[in-house]
Formats: C-alpha cells, sequence, structure tokens
C-alpha cells in the first residue's frame, strides 16, 4: 500500500508564492517519475510540471519561469515552487507518483489534492 499525501496550498494574493510539498509512504522499491497536476473547475487535470529519478524536469508552457520542481529520492518527497502566481493558477493541484512494481510494471499513484487560490 502507498500513500501520496500533499501540502502547502492555500490562499495568496497575485503575485505572491507558495511551495507545495508531496510524500510518498508505505511499501516503496523504487519511484521513477514524481510530478504535479492541476485541475480548475471545468478543465481537464493537465501537467505543470514532473521530474525523473534521474533529475530531469518538464515543465508546462504557462508556468515555466515560475516555479520549480525538486526532489528527495531518500525521503521520497517532491516539492514544487511557485512564484508569481496568477488568478489562473487557481485550481486543485495533485501530486502523482509512477512506482517501478517491476522490470515491466510501473504503478500510479494520485495524492487527494490540495486547492490553490490565487486572488487578483
Amino acid at each position: 500500500q502507498v500513500r501520496v499525501v500533499e501540502s502547502g496550498g492555500g490562499l495568496v494574493q497575485a503575485g505572491g508564492s507558495l511551495r507545495l510539498s508531496c510524500a510518498a509512504s508505505g511499501t516503496i522499491s523504487s519511484i521513477n517519475a514524481m510530478g504535479w497536476y492541476r485541475q480548475a473547475p471545468g478543465n481537464k487535470r493537465e501537467l505543470v510540471a514532473d521530474i525523473s529519478s534521474g533529475g530531469s524536469t518538464n515543465y508546462a508552457d504557462s508556468v515555466k519561469g515560475r516555479c520549480t520542481i525538486s526532489r528527495d529520492n531518500a525521503k521520497n518527497t517532491v516539492s514544487l515552487q511557485m512564484n508569481s502566481l496568477k488568478p489562473e493558477d487557481t485550481a486543485v493541484y495533485y501530486c502523482k507518483v509512477v512506482l517501478s512494481a517491476s522490470r515491466y510494471v510501473q504503478l500510479t499513484y494520485w495524492g487527494q489534492g490540495t486547492q490553490v487560490t490565487v486572488s487578483s
């Protein structure tokens, strides 16, 4: 059983910053990718940023230059530093963790989500 828990969401004014954190716990053999996704009301869930086990990062164009993703492999955690926040960043942010169950099998786990609200 694997548990993924996010923290750090909240209400912030436009131009402000937030740091989201996510911790994976339980029966974990090897974590591949970790990432952050978000979903605003009426929209599909979309990638914000992800990071491979080797540290390669990928960002959505809408957050490039404003967000930084990082991970601590020893603690099975991933964080997202968000700066210069805009009202359009308002969404529920979800943490995604991809584990290697075996050589050919990967398992994906999601957190419950944390609300980020940016006021104008």
